[in-house]
């Protein structure tokens, strides 16, 4: 069953909170993020990707670097943009996004519960990123960034936390530059505290929904803090780590595109004709082509536009993993006839948040790319199903709008 705990969050004042808050670190590259932080002396992401205050030349993963976001986030002290709250709390966070909106409770959870299966996975980790992540964690002595969690909607949760939001005010609320408004409420009753770590203990388990490398990274440093500490009890902080836990009925997955560099070997029409042997491949005119239903993938290349629907027998639909349409694509299209080798490192292939549309895979395909695949959204049932089977998805498998901003609430590991 989960457990949550409460804590005293690091956060911004509450008139420091749209400049504080940043998009999670890994959306960016190091250029855009760079961009992004250019002239912004509060943004959140000048801790998260501390390179974009440096000197290009200086390698992303030099200890320098690191050493930068524990000064920089000092300097959001200094500059009496961040304090701590003095009690432990429970805070809720909602996100509104085109009309919709996402409200989760932000806890930290326990590493064991991780280690144990408790916190449900469904992606592989690369060890490139989880370095990176445990040098950043490390050298903050925080957890700087939310780990995205979900689990079954529970009606006497949704009540509790509807009930604090309607009865109080929020201490933030904002409309981010990208037209998402963000609020957030303290929960300082410890009645209702009590009662909402009551209720998640009869939850049987939360999933990760985004964060992989950020929450194994957080439970390594956690683990190194143990071992460091062999007297440890288990209350020390380094014991959790910082997580919004969101009802699935809530959330909402776009589609995770793909970009491929070049056709290994094959004319357009070799591509076409090898394409055709398990999907209908029908030549579509205009405007990109947005995927109607599970089994069908848009396709563009060569300038044109086409509709790719699965043929009947290719895949086993009863098989979660691979009756997913990115293991569709990926064993029947990028690994067989495409060449990819390792999807997750492979550097002839690129994935491309639905949020930037398909337009953008025209852009990439004609410039730096030669083909684009359009995706159906996977859904948060199959990614569930699939974490309780413990069973992988293939990478890039999901895309949740809206991101979480990171900066609104920073866990300290002491």
């Amino acid at each position: 069953m989960a457990t949550i705990k409460p804590f005293k969050a690091v956060r911004p004042l509450p008139e420091k909170a749209q400049d504080v808050a940043a998009l999670p670190y890994d959306v960016y590259n190091r250029e855009e993020a760079a961009i992004a932080a250019r002239g912004k002396l509060d943004s959140f992401l000048r801790v998260d990707r501390p390179e974009t205050t440096l000197d290009p030349r200086i390698k992303i993963n030099d200890p320098f670097v690191y050493e930068t976001a524990r000064k920089n986030l000092e300097k959001l002290f200094h500059r009496k943009a961040l304090t701590q709250d003095t009690q432990d709390c429970l805070y809720i966070y909602e996100l509104i996004m085109d009309g919709r909106s996402q409200v989760g409770l932000v806890v930290c959870t326990a590493i064991d519960e991780y280690l144990d299966n408790t916190i449900k996975k469904h992606e592989l980790t690369r060890a490139d990123k989880e370095e990176d992540r445990i040098k950043h964690v490390d050298a903050c002595n925080a957890n700087t960034g939310p780990i995205f969690l979900t689990y079954r909607a529970q009606d006497a949760i949704n009540a509790m936390i509807d009930a604090w939001r309607n009865e109080h005010q929020p201490v933030y609320d904002f409309v981010a530059d990208d037209g998402i408004t963000h609020r957030a409420w303290v929960v300082d009753d410890e009645t209702v505290i009590t009662g909402l770590v009551e209720k998640f203990s009869q939850v049987q388990n939360l999933y990760i929904a985004d964060g992989h490398h950020r929450s194994a990274s957080a439970v390594k440093v956690g683990l190194m803090r143990r071992e460091a500490n062999p007297n440890y009890t288990g209350d020390e902080e380094f014991n959790y780590f910082l997580s919004v836990l969101f009802p699935d009925e809530q959330l909402y997955i776009m589609d995770y595109n793909r970009v491929v560099k070049d056709l290994n070997g094959l004319s357009v029409e070799e591509f076409i004709s090898v394409l055709s042997e398990k999907f209908e491949v029908t030549p579509k005119d205009g405007e990109p082509v947005n995927p109607p239903q599970k089994g069908s993938f848009g396709l563009f290349v060569d300038g044109k536009w086409y509709l790719l629907t699965v043929k009947e027998g290719v895949y086993d639909p009863a098989d979660p993993v691979n009756s997913l349409d990115v293991a569709i694509l990926q064993d029947n299209v990028l690994v067989p006839i495409l060449g990819i080798g390792d999807i997750r490192t492979d550097k002839r292939i690129d994935f491309v948040g639905g949020i930037r549309g398909l337009k953008e895979l025209e852009r990439r395909a004609n410039e730096d790319m030669v083909l684009a695949f359009s995706m159906y959204p996977t859904s948060i049932e199959e990614l569930m199903n699939i974490a309780d089977a413990d069973l992988l998805m293939p990478p890039k498998s999901t895309w949740f709008e809206p991101k979480l901003r990171s900066g609104l609430f920073i866990h300290n590991l002491y």
